[in-house]
């Protein structure tokens, strides 16, 4: 009779299966994932094309911008440039204009700021259909 305990071997545990499963399912939501898109505004510019210019309605108002920021309201230059002087002329010519209408042409050098004002101060005299006109670049 053999009363002697049997040495027993340790139990191994093959983890090489099980690192595959894990990374197939790593693979697996990596690639099903979507990832969330942060939302867009889609705007469209204005380009200008090769078309002919648009011919301006004859009781449109116009406000030219120049590069020095000075503004001409239907080719008739203002005292100065202050937006309060071309509040008040926008204001004295308006009364002509049946029309709501008022395009803003500015120069390509004008800054950012003068076009801006043009139209704000449109605005507040209660101009709604504010036109940006644009100037194809041969000229």
């Amino acid at each position: 009779m053999n009363l002697s305990s049997r040495q027993q071997d340790e139990p191994e545990l093959n983890l090489t299966s099980l690192i595959d499963v894990v990374l197939l399912l790593l693979v697996f939501f990596m690639v099903s994932t979507s990832f969330v898109r942060e939302s867009r505004i889609g705007i469209r510019l204005p380009e200008a094309g090769n078309a002919q210019p648009a011919q301006l309605i004859a009781e449109q108002m116009t406000i030219a911008v120049t590069a020095q920021g000075d503004y001409l309201l239907n080719g008739q230059a203002l005292i100065d440039s202050r937006p309060e002087t071309l509040e008040a002329a926008i204001a004295k010519l308006g009364v002509d204009f049946s029309d709501s209408a008022i395009t803003v042409s500015a120069d390509a050098n004008a800054s950012h700021q003068a076009v801006i004002t043009a139209m704000d101060m449109a605005g507040k005299l209660g101009y709604r259909e504010i036109s940006i006109s644009t100037v194809n670049a041969d000229r």
